[in-house]
């Protein structure tokens, strides 16, 4: 028997594609819009400039100020901004960070946002926004930051570098495995996020072999966008939320928090979510699906300890307490000897506890 379910289709159109990108001007003709702000991060200017030159009269200008986790002073600088210029829209260039810039601004402002991810982020596809102040991270979910429009062009991830390539990759594979077990999954979602975590596992070693390989990077972005839209239709669990906590309070950096995380994290789940088990076991022909990531992350060279990122070890009580305060919803219990336990095991770098 299936059981009773609820599906929000997204209202967004997605367009993928090689050169696909070279659309946007008339994909702002189609909505109706006029100017759109380009936001980036510094390390992407070079492409936000590119775009900007290519909508010609139609681009308000860049701003490259996008940061990891939106601190709130940076999304007040671009809120001002895009009134300043008389921006109708925004154009969100590159990964999380961009694409949370402008969904601050669509939060106070209102103005849709067209994304064009460079990385496998997935922050594209959720109605979900984030943004730190003072060291402590809130997040929210509200259907106006989502984007109108996404272009995926595989060709501008050719230039992702490799390191990234591969922790953007396992960010996205955590949106996949939580969606599994999400207490409002669906079968859609389900089928989705198998295919999701399949398909992304299986790209990684093909771009760590040759990141010029269009037809690896295009199977990545592919994944990264179902990964993304299991995200945007279910809850968030105790994966995310420790990865807020360790990056909203400790600054520590957000895709290898990911990669360092999930396997630990997947373990801690893995006799409370049966079914998810099964389907990560089918999508990566294993029996422990906790383990395969591990292994996984060793084989591509990815960090696999808290430690390596920054942290320090008397952290963990700290992170513990901030994750119990406000618990998300996770199909094992979340304890403090369990969340501590976990913690030390990532801090340390050893093989995930089943």
């Amino acid at each position: 028997m299936i059981a009773p379910f609820t599906y929000h289709a997204p209202p967004m159109r997605v367009h993928f594609g090689p050169g696909v990108v070279a659309r946007l001007s008339d994909e702002l003709t189609d909505l109706g819009l006029r100017r759109a702000l380009v936001l980036c991060s510094l390390e992407q200017v070079h492409t936000g400039q590119t775009i900007a030159q290519a909508l010609g009269e139609r681009s308000a200008g860049v701003l490259a100020e996008a940061r990891m986790h939106v601190p709130v002073e940076i999304a007040q600088l671009a809120r001002d901004r895009a009134a300043e210029l008389g921006a109708d829209s925004c154009v969100a260039v590159g990964g999380g960070s961009a694409i949370g810039l402008g969904k601050a601004i669509a939060l106070k402002h209102d103005l849709p946002i067209l994304a064009v991810p460079t990385t496998y982020a997935g922050s594209e596809m959720t109605p979900v926004w984030g943004l730190t102040e003072d060291g402590r991270k809130r997040t929210g979910r509200d259907p106006r930051v989502r984007p109108v429009s996404v272009l995926y062009d595989p060709e501008l991830t050719l230039s992702l570098p490799i390191p990234l390539s591969l922790t953007s990759g396992f960010n996205a594979v955590a949106h996949a495995v939580e969606a599994l077990y999400a207490p409002d999954r669906s079968p859609i979602v389900s089928l989705m996020a198998e295919e999701a975590a399949r398909a992304m596992i299986e790209a990684l070693p093909e771009v760590a072999a040759d990141g010029s390989n269009v037809d690896a990077r295009s199977k990545a972005l592919y994944a990264s966008w179902l990964c993304g839209a299991c995200l945007g239709a279910t809850t968030m669990s105790l994966h995310h939320k420790l990865c807020h906590v360790l990056g909203g309070t400790l600054g520590l950096p957000h895709a290898p928090t990911h990669a360092v995380v999930l396997p630990h994290v997947l373990a801690y789940n893995q006799k409370s979510a049966p079914e998810a088990i099964r389907a990560l076991s089918r999508a990566w022909e294993c029996s422990d699906p906790a383990g395969r990531l591990w292994e996984t992350a060793g084989l591509l060279g990815l960090p696999r300890s808290l430690g390596e990122l920054g942290m320090a070890e008397s952290d963990v009580d700290r992170v513990t307490a901030e994750v119990i305060a406000d618990p998300y919803a996770n199909p094992a219990p979340v304890t403090r000897d369990g969340v501590e336990a976990l913690l030390h095991e990532a801090w340390a770098g050893r093989p995930p506890i089943t």
